[in-house]
């Protein structure tokens, strides 16, 4: 039995993942509510996410949900029980600019789940050698009129011993 997941959601009390799917042999929409257990404000997104993931009765209904996915869930779930709101939690995980954000000032949960964000965007953006507009030695002339910054050791003169 094939499924693929539509749409998925949360459920506060009791926690749970509500996931909304089709099946490839009826086509018919059909909702799972799949419990988080064991859950509480100090437990780890991450792990969580891919322990439900890959439980054995729920594996083949979230395979097709992204991993990124089920961590925002629980994220949105743990901070329900820490006690900020839906729209406060999501605001939270919006506001984090990657380009103004200090990375050193992170918790290890924060800093790997930053890290597999990077992960991601630099999978999309790279080329391989089979994709159709693939330059193996690429060069690029840039202007000459850039701005060049100088740097201390290319001024520097020392190199007589060399």
């Amino acid at each position: 039995m094939s499924v693929k997941a539509v749409q998925c959601g949360i459920k506060f009390d009791p926690p749970s993942i509500i996931l909304i799917y089709k099946t490839e042999d009826r086509g018919k929409a059909r909702k799972r509510v799949i419990p988080v257990r064991n859950f509480s404000q100090y437990s780890d997104c991450n792990r969580s996410a891919e322990r439900l993931k890959h439980n054995f009765r729920h594996a083949q209904y979230l395979e097709s949900v992204p991993l990124a996915q089920l961590e925002r869930l629980h994220i949105v779930l743990r901070d329900h029980l820490r006690g900020l709101s839906i729209e406060e939690s999501l605001a939270i995980q919006r506001s984090s600019d990657p380009h103004k954000e200090d990375l050193n000032k992170l918790s290890d949960e924060e800093l790997s789940r930053r890290k597999a964000q990077m992960d991601v965007l630099f999978e999309c953006n790279r080329r391989h050698k089979d994709d159709p507009d693939f330059v193996y030695d690429l060069e690029v002339k840039f202007p000459e009129k850039s701005v060049q910054e100088p740097c201390s050791w290319d001024e520097d003169q020392s190199d007589d011993g060399f």
